[in-house]
């Protein structure tokens, strides 16, 4: 994508979005498009701080959000909260992820959105085990035995399935959009040729 006005108005808008659908209540877990806008501005942004901006300030615009709403009373889930640095640097993990996909195509999107969900449900939770994050059931640090680690990963399946199913969508409307608006600019070029 060539930087120009129409470009960050588009990323703006994208982010904008974004970030309030992250905050819709009663969505399914782990359902949310900051994952797909990862791997698609790594794959897709030319400009490195445009791809890694894209999914960073999505994500700190509906923290941001959630802890307002949380500060009022009105959401349970706070916006900021200890060891929430691991999500974003693990976010910008998927955008480097995504500057390795090329020779874009349906199979290998897919590939790369099943990977990169996976590898965030991996890493995350694999650092919640590690900073003695709490199990779910009893609110004691979960313990640090094999044991405790599976308990982690555990727990965490309902969103790794949200964040999964939110990956294969959100890429697909993403990578979708962006080939319907080459294709038709390819054209457009080919008639004015």
């Amino acid at each position: 994508m060539k930087s120009s006005k129409s470009l960050i108005i588009t990323l703006i808008v994208l982010i904008v979005i974004s970030a309030l659908y992250r905050i819709i209540p009663n969505r399914p877990l782990g359902f949310a498009p900051q994952l797909a806008m990862a791997l698609f501005g790594g794959a897709v942004i030319k400009d490195k701080k445009w791809a890694f901006a894209l999914p960073l300030f999505s994500m700190f615009l509906s923290d941001l959000l959630y802890q307002g709403l949380y500060a009022a009373g009105i959401s349970s889930i706070p916006g900021f909260y200890e060891g929430q640095l691991t999500n974003y640097v693990l976010l910008a993990g998927v955008t480097v992820l995504g500057f390795t996909l090329k020779n874009i195509t349906v199979l290998r999107v897919a590939g790369y959105s099943v990977l990169a969900a996976s590898l965030f449900f991996i890493f995350s939770n694999g650092a919640y085990w590690l900073g003695g994050g709490p199990d779910i059931r009893t609110n004691l640090p979960l313990e640090k035995s094999f044991a405790g680690l599976l308990q982690s990963y555990t727990q965490a399946l309902p969103f790794y399935k949200g964040a999964l199913a939110s990956t294969l969508v959100f890429s697909t409307m993403l990578f979708g959009a962006y080939y319907l608006l080459t294709a038709n600019a390819h054209k457009a070029k080919a008639v004015q040729a």
